[in-house]
C-alpha cells in the first residue's frame, strides 16, 4: 500500500480536522462557522479555504441565511463525506498494518 491511496483531499491535516469534527454529529445535523472555527483551531480564513475545497470535492455543504451581521453559516458533512473519511480510515488502517 502506499500514500497515493490516502485521499488527498481528506489527508491535510486541517481537512481533516474539519471532516473528523462534523462526522462526529449525528447525520443531518450542522454546526455553525463560528463553532466549527473554535473546534478545530483554524482561523476564518483558513477554515473558509479548506471548507471550499471540501464544498467543491462535495464533502461537505455550507448554508448561509441572512446578511450583514445577522448572518449565520452552518456546515454539514455529506453522505459521500461520511464515506470518504471512512474509506481514509481503513486506508489509514492497512497502511499502519492494522484490519
Amino acid at each position: 500500500m502506499t500514500t497515493e491511496e490516502l485521499d488527498p483531499l481528506i489527508h491535510a491535516p486541517a481537512r481533516l480536522r474539519i471532516v473528523a469534527t462534523l462526522a462526529a454529529l449525528p447525520a443531518g445535523d450542522t454546526l455553525a462557522f463560528t463553532r466549527l472555527q473554535e473546534m478545530t483551531a483554524l482561523t476564518p480564513g483558513n477554515l473558509i479555504t479548506h471548507l471550499r475545497k471540501l464544498e467543491a470535492g462535495g464533502y461537505v455543504d455550507t448554508d448561509k441565511t441572512g446578511n450583514g451581521s445577522a448572518s449565520l453559516t452552518t456546515v454539514t458533512i455529506t453522505d459521500a463525506g461520511r464515506a470518504a473519511l471512512d474509506s481514509y480510515r481503513r486506508a489509514l488502517r492497512r497502511l499502519l498494518g492494522e484490519f
